[in-house]
């Protein structure tokens, strides 16, 4: 059944560039972010786990940054695509749509959960961008650097997460933002164009959607 709460989103869905995260948007949620921020020893107070760790003498950040990749290694291990995920991105594919990724994991490892969850062949390498590639979201950086690959532009882009900093780094960069929330309750929603509760939700949308010219 086609969402009809979408009806006035058509001029979103048609844009022909999409940026995704990767952890809990493509994947199924497994982080447990007060067991990571525990394990790198990490106080309540320490809100952002990279912010903390680039707080931190080189040889410490070193060391912890060591254990963030063992712990995302074994994260990837247990996840798997997100229902509608495959579907969605082969219809923005189908309609010659530009895909990436901007995620504050690393690129080997979005690489690697991508082909673990078998996700790998709707992207290319130099499309998914890590936190060594580009500022972290919030930061738009990322985005910029993806749509000057594409040569595009803010307002032919969207931004798909499940977090606060996904929504940030759309509104920062300019793009439209669609917030994916299995809970539904959306709770940034000042900074969400569209929501959905699903990647089949907003695959079904975008099959009713005029691909912009």
């Amino acid at each position: 059944m086609y969402p009809t709460n979408m009806a006035d989103h058509h001029h979103i869905l048609a844009r022909r560039c999409w940026i995704f995260d990767l952890d809990g948007t493509l994947t199924l949620p497994v982080h447990d972010f007060a067991a990571i921020r525990s394990a790198l020893g990490m106080t309540e107070s320490d809100a952002d786990i990279l912010q903390f760790l680039a707080s931190l003498p080189a040889a410490e950040a070193a060391a912890r940054h060591a254990r963030l990749i063992e712990i995302e290694y074994e994260l990837a291990a247990r996840t798997a695509a997100a229902p509608g995920a495959g579907r969605l991105l082969g219809q923005l594919l189908r309609r010659n749509a530009r895909v990436g990724i901007l995620t504050r994991n690393t690129r080997e490892i979005a690489l690697h959960t991508l082909g673990q969850i078998g996700l790998d062949g709707y992207f290319t390498a130099d499309t998914i961008l890590g936190r060594d590639e580009a500022a972290p979201k919030p930061h738009p950086a990322g985005i910029e650097k993806l749509l000057a690959g594409w040569g595009s532009a803010p307002d032919e882009t969207v931004m798909v997460g499940d977090y606060l900093f996904d929504l940030q780094v759309g509104r920062a960069a300019g793009t439209a933002t669609i917030h994916v929330d299995r809970s539904g309750a959306f709770r940034w929603p000042e900074l969400a164009d569209l929501t959905v509760a699903t990647l089949d939700e907003l695959a079904e949308a975008l099959a009713h959607a005029v691909p912009a010219p």
